[in-house]
């Protein structure tokens, strides 16, 4: 699968992933600040933004997806960020071809499987709700985008989350309104994308070491817990944590100039 995505800047290959429900245009702004000093690859993941629709969605596809991606643009090495669903798939990459990795910064996500966020919990968003919200749009009925966010508001109280996905709306052929996700996938698969990295292989002394890596947590999220630490350690033995504050899961939203200057400070030691 061919992948949309968007270049700027030029220097050493950074790719960024972004996470579920997600696109290269949330990784915009920090794309444009690691510009100076990277060549920045923001891609759209399968079945988000403008890459191609699959009944596929899982990391082995998605990691696979990178490989292609990276072939076909002939980069050999990379920084790679990824956040949550992206910070996962930049993870499977990392352990299968550790040798096309330069560093690894994850965002709040850790590698061990989510299959128990699908139902709602405290310290998570409740995704089936909002996929089954969102399949549950009915576009025939929409004339504005006001509409579809009054549709969600009956399932998904939380105003910031129903602007994040209003994002993903685009026109139809027909001139109506439709989602640009591929959202009957994304339900279908739901359980693929919470998915983990089974800790076993890599314990013992076999964890990856061969570029440094940066887990980076929001303070708010819960996505990283005190559990996952372990995990972390297992599969990645010489990785950094740093706990960034007052963020919850989107971190490039509500703390983009910190999370630049850690992962600046990561990289460069600047």
């Amino acid at each position: 699968m061919e992948l949309s995505y968007r270049k700027m800047g030029q220097g050493p290959p950074m790719i960024i992933l972004h996470g579920l429900y997600g696109s290269s245009d949330n990784w915009f702004s920090i794309g444009k600040a690691f510009a100076s000093r990277f060549e920045v690859y923001l891609i759209d993941q399968r079945n988000h933004g403008s890459s191609p629709h699959s009944r596929e969605h899982n990391y082995i596809v998605m990691r696979n997806d990178l490989h292609n991606f990276m072939d076909l643009h002939a980069i050999e090495k990379a920084v790679i960020i990824g956040h949550s669903m992206g910070g996962k798939t930049a993870m499977f990459f990392a352990v299968a071809w550790p040798e096309k990795v330069q560093s690894l910064v994850v965002v709040d996500i850790s590698p061990a499987s989510y299959k128990s966020l699908i139902r709602s919990t405290p310290q998570s968003t409740d995704h089936m709700n909002i996929i089954t919200a969102m399949l549950g749009v009915d576009f025939s009925k929409v004339n504005d985008r006001e509409d579809v966010n009054r549709m969600l508001s009956e399932s998904i109280p939380s105003e910031r989350v129903r602007q994040f996905l209003l994002k993903n709306i685009r026109r139809s052929a027909e001139g109506g309104y439709e989602w640009r996700l591929n959202v009957q996938a994304l339900h279908d698969q739901l359980p693929m994308i919470m998915d983990g990295l089974d800790p076993k292989p890599y314990m013992n002394g076999n964890g990856v070491t061969g570029f440094p890596v940066l887990f980076v947590r929001a303070g708010q999220s819960g996505y990283i817990g005190v559990d996952d630490i372990s995990t972390i350690k297992t599969i990645f033995p010489m990785s950094e944590l740093v706990t960034i504050p007052s963020a919850d899961h989107w971190i490039h939203v509500q703390q983009p100039e910190l999370l630049i200057k850690t992962i600046e400070y990561f990289i460069f030691g600047d």
